[in-house]
């Protein structure tokens, strides 16, 4: 059965185009459901604003990597607002950075 920490290893690679950081890097991925032995993933995520222009493109690269994933018969990617995204306290050290956000 695949675990969060897989799941939020096989996401470190989706970039968002406009920071060139990873979404996990930036604190975009709030949380990862597992159900059913494994076979139901669900993601919880957001996105630097509303108004991302990159928003539907990089929920559909989350969607594609979840249908990859052996063993996964149904997986939903959920956009969040609340909280709102804060790159101070969510964003990895290394993403704030090169963010340059003390």
């Amino acid at each position: 059965m695949i675990t969060k920490e897989q799941v939020f290893e096989i996401l470190k690679p989706i970039v968002d185009p406009e920071i060139q950081l990873g979404l996990v890097e930036l604190g975009l991925i709030y949380d990862i459901s597992i159900e059913n032995e494994g076979k139901r993933l669900e993601v919880k995520m957001t996105l630097t604003t509303p108004m991302c222009p990159y928003g539907p493109m990089l929920v559909g690269q989350v969607e594609e990597v979840l249908r990859m994933l052996p063993g996964v018969e149904v997986s939903k990617v959920t956009l969040v607002w609340d909280p709102p995204w804060d790159p101070r306290t969510m964003a990895s050290d290394e993403a704030k950075d090169k963010m340059m956000i003390w």
